[in-house]
């Protein structure tokens, strides 16, 4: 069983920003609902809400859906425990799609997959989705220890990691002073993954340092 994220509620919204008195419903009472990992960007599934699962979903900051082959509330992970936070709802131009940013606490596809869009074009990966992929694969390496993991020696040696970020920041910095742009593009993919390494053996991850960019930007 997936471990169950701590429940932050949604912050009661200005009244200009709550999108309740916005959506525009079709003749069943209900509305697409676009369903994005907050953290990684990555879409994960295409439902429909009706206002009671709006109302429910308000109510419990946990994602709330109808279910149209069943006609009723639907409590995205009640029986899986794979539930989803919702950390904000957004309305498309038109008022007929939602978007929900969520925190999964397990896949979101019933066959077990991260996302339900896990079939069709896979290759090449989409760039958004390279580094929720990498991060991903490190997570698992460090939990499952595999013989001769290059990431499991980084992680056992903290020195080490540092060392090596400090090694490939410089050999990025050279090869854009000296050489080709595939090197260029070669060194930074090495800095990236070294910096992965080192934040999460910190606890760290990459939406810590993107939430100090946000951060900045205001």
């Amino acid at each position: 069983m997936p471990v169950r994220p701590t429940i932050v509620r949604m912050s009661t919204p200005r009244t200009d920003d709550r999108i309740d008195s916005q959506i525009a419903y079709d003749e069943r009472g209900l509305v697409p609902c676009v369903v994005q990992d907050w953290t990684t960007g990555e879409v994960l599934m295409l439902a429909y809400m009706n206002a009671e699962a709006l109302a429910r979903t308000r109510e419990t900051g946990e994602l709330h859906l109808h279910s149209r082959s069943r006609d009723e509330l639907w409590h995205k992970g009640a029986t899986s425990g794979n539930v989803q936070v919702v950390k904000a709802l957004r309305l498309d131009c038109d008022g007929d799609t939602v978007l929900a940013l969520v925190e999964p606490a397990g896949p979101a596809c019933h066959t077990g997959e991260r996302t339900c869009f896990h079939r069709g074009e896979l290759k090449p990966a989409a760039p958004g989705e390279v580094l929720p992929g990498l991060e991903r694969t490190i997570v698992e390496r460090a939990r499952e220890r595999p013989a001769g993991s290059y990431t499991v020696e980084l992680l056992d040696d903290p020195q080490l990691i540092g060392a090596k970020v400090m090694e490939e920041a410089e050999e990025v910095a050279r090869a854009a002073r000296e050489e080709s742009d595939e090197r260029v593009d070669e060194e930074a993919a090495d800095v990236v993954y070294h910096l992965l390494v080192l934040l999460h053996s910190r606890g760290r991850s990459l939406a810590d340092a993107e939430r100090v960019l946000d951060d900045r930007r205001d």
